[in-house]
């Protein structure tokens, strides 16, 4: 019996695995087709988490984009779009960032206890209806995960960054991984990468299952099982 949600982790790097390169601008490393499949994979899903370091670099919406798609989900009694969610140690989070644009979806933000009162203030006085969970310094993902499958989430979609990809895989928590290949390379040593250096428990002796791949456009996408 599964306690937690099936965790499904999403990313797009290049050749040389990169998510970004070293300018101030996004990086764009997909194309139309593959949004397309993101935000149909977005709309199977419960929840979406991001690292607080995505929601300050990227401000994502975090949303399901396809009219068809967010009707489908009212039909069958959901939201028009999955929770969302982030986890910050810090609580360095600006409530103008469209993380926590009011009424397109409910919002958690998992934080350390250090922070839990000062967040909770800042973003009530600034009118967002996130709420904000005490778990733990570093935020601990099984309390985490536990506290998001009582609250009916069956299955998470992980949108990064690189700490939150990194933590997710060593600490063996993520059931299947779509990884999509920009075909060039970034070059930049300072530009972050799909995970940082660690122990992984699928290395050489316990290697993924591929599940699938897909070529759309100039990008490959590659799915993993690693349950």
């Amino acid at each position: 019996m599964r306690s937690r949600p099936y965790v499904l982790l999403s990313c797009a790097m290049s050749v040389d695995g990169h998510i970004d390169d070293s300018s101030p601008e996004r990086l764009l490393l997909s194309n139309d087709e593959d949004f397309d499949r993101v935000d149909a994979v977005r709309a199977t899903c419960d929840a979406i988490l991001v690292g607080a370091g995505t929601v300050r670099r990227d401000d994502p919406r975090l949303l399901v984009r396809s009219q068809a798609r967010r009707q489908e989900r009212v039909a069958r009694g959901l939201p028009p779009s999955p929770v969302k969610v982030t986890l910050t140690t810090t609580g360095n989070l600006d409530p103008s960032s469209r993380f926590f644009a009011a009424g397109d979806a409910a919002k958690i933000v998992y934080a350390a206890p250090a922070v839990v009162d000062k967040l909770s203030v800042r973003l009530g006085e600034a009118g967002t209806d996130a709420e904000i969970v005490d778990a733990g310094d570093p935020v601990d993902l099984r309390l985490l995960l536990d506290d998001l499958a009582g609250r009916g989430v069956r299955r998470l979609m992980v949108e990064g960054g690189t700490s939150v990809h990194t933590r997710f895989l060593q600490e063996d928590l993520a059931d299947e991984l779509h990884l999509v290949i920009a075909p060039f390379f970034v070059g930049h040593s300072t530009a972050p990468r799909f995970v940082h250096d660690g122990d992984f428990p699928h290395d050489h002796r316990r290697r993924m299952d591929l599940a699938e791949v897909r070529k759309m456009g100039d990008v490959t996408l590659l799915r993993y099982l690693l349950s």
